[in-house]
């Protein structure tokens, strides 16, 4: 299980071949690592903090929006996603701007507020914060793989033709 703590961009954490606990295990090192034991994670020098359930800000939370997906919007149930999981390691690379190629950084204005997203073209990898308190810190909200259809493709770049005018 240590062995994902040495995976880096681009690789994919090896989480196959593991039951639930080790998968949990190994997510929970890389996550504790990336951000628990960092206390200074930032993307242009604005912190990142997760985003708060019910006016609580948990790195649980964020832990589970970074490895789950929701699959019954009813309930707001979740359960493991692979996809994402595998590329935990990413986000932090992504925050930081490690990679500068390819790479589309946007804010929009949506129903939920203002949004910012880092989507790298090459890998079909969003993140997506949102600015908060004055715009002096981030939400991290969520991060995810673009599968499937190029419909969830063709929606990102819907979101880049409608972006602001300046970063947020």
């Amino acid at each position: 299980m240590p062995f994902n703590l040495l995976k880096t961009y681009n690789q994919h954490l090896e989480l196959s071949a593991m039951t639930e606990f080790q998968k949990a295990q190994s997510l929970r090192r890389v996550f504790d690592r990336d951000f628990v034991n960092n206390g200074n994670v930032s993307f242009r020098n604005k912190p990142i903090t997760p985003t708060p359930l019910d006016g609580e800000i948990s790195m649980e939370t964020l832990f589970r929006h970074l490895t789950t997906t929701v699959t019954d919007k009813s309930t707001n149930r979740r359960e493991f996603d692979h996809e994402r999981s595998c590329r935990l390691h990413w986000v932090k690379h992504h925050i930081e701007e490690r990679k500068n190629d390819n790479v589309v950084i946007f804010s929009i204005d949506e129903p939920e507020g203002i949004r910012t997203y880092i989507y790298d073209i090459d890998e079909k990898y969003v993140i997506v914060l949102e600015p908060k308190y004055k715009n002096t810190v981030y939400f991290l909200i969520t991060a995810y793989h673009l599968s499937g259809k190029d419909a969830k493709r063709d929606k990102i770049l819907k979101k880049y033709n409608r972006r602001l005018m300046n970063l947020i």
